[in-house]
């Protein structure tokens, strides 16, 4: 059994098809956790209270603990509607402009996503923010430029605490797409689970940030490979996926106007070591940060700051 009498706080991070729920001390530490499948689709369009509350219920929680929620709750779909927050933004400004969801027992708050205005780069984040503030809790001051990769991945400046800029790649959607729905899908095996150290994702990924060409004419040439070279379905896959994040690196070094140096990869699993292989490949030098630890950290923050443990900043 879990002391989830120690908790100072509830936090949660509400997905799409995901919900992550952790009970927290003071200090950020983990009591305990749930994981389940019942994310934003599954709360819609009026369950998101009974599927919190039975969460943690089963945690032991107290009924008074408050609760800490980012992701997709606080969408224009989601429970309580949590509004974009311009860039550039400190992380003072996120967290002051947490939604609180009316009409219920305990004090929960949703962190607002972020969005950037640019009239040529409008682009938004919702989750990622919260991932951020726990890896600037462990960055410090300074300039950085942060690496999260995923379904859609994030490219964002950092500056003095503050988020500088951002920009999204759909490249997790694309690979799905690609091997399932185009041409390729007759040549890549969309479920094969690509390993970092396969000589094709690396031979790709290098082809893809040496010389970098537009992506109608790379991608068919997986096609022709399976044709006249033997490329089997799971290297295809591996050729697949080095192609599309080596076209991700260049776009981003050339959006941030940066040839080498630090970047800040805030991942896990599987997709943090492919990363981590490509940025190498590409000539960054990556300083991983777990992106479980990250939104965590993040959480734990957004509710230190907004006075829900007893200690506001």
């Amino acid at each position: 059994m879990t002391d989830a009498k120690r908790a100072a706080v509830a936090a949660a991070d509400w997905g799409t098809t995901r919900l992550r729920v952790w009970l927290l001390d003071a200090a950020g530490g983990v009591i305990a956790e749930r994981r389940s499948d019942e994310g934003l689709l599954a709360a819609q369009p009026d369950r998101f209270e009974a599927i919190l509350e039975r969460q943690l219920a089963e945690m032991g929680a107290p009924v008074s603990l408050p609760v800490v929620i980012c992701g997709m709750a606080g969408s224009r779909q989601g429970w309580v509607e949590a509004p974009y927050i311009t860039v550039p933004a400190s992380l003072g400004e996120i967290f002051g402009a947490a939604a609180r969801v009316p009409a219920t027992a305990r004090d929960i708050r949703i962190v607002p996503g972020l969005a950037q205005r640019d009239a040529d780069r409008p682009d938004v984040m919702r989750g990622e923010e919260t991932q951020l503030a726990g890896a600037l809790a462990r960055l410090g001051a300074g300039r950085h430029l942060a690496c999260m990769p995923g379904t859609h991945s994030k490219w964002v400046e950092l500056a003095d605490g503050a988020v500088a800029g951002f920009q999204t790649f759909m490249t997790g959607e694309l690979f799905s797409v690609l091997s399932a729905q185009s041409i390729l899908r007759h040549s890549v095996d969309a479920e094969a689970k690509v390993d970092a150290a396969s000589p094709l994702f690396a031979r790709w990924c290098e082809n893809a940030v040496a010389s970098p060409a537009p992506l109608e004419t790379s991608l068919f040439r997986i096609r022709a490979a399976t044709l006249l070279q033997g490329l089997e379905g799971a290297d295809a896959a591996a050729a697949l996926s080095g192609l599309l994040i080596g076209a991700e690196i260049v776009a981003a070094r050339a959006r941030f106007a940066v040839e080498s140096g630090p970047v800040v990869l805030i991942a896990s699993g599987a997709m943090r070591d492919l990363y981590a292989e490509a940025l190498g490949l590409a000539g960054f030098a990556a300083t991983i940060i777990d992106a479980d630890e990250a939104v965590r950290g993040g959480l734990a923050e957004a509710a230190r700051h907004m006075g829900m443990t007893g200690d506001a900043a």
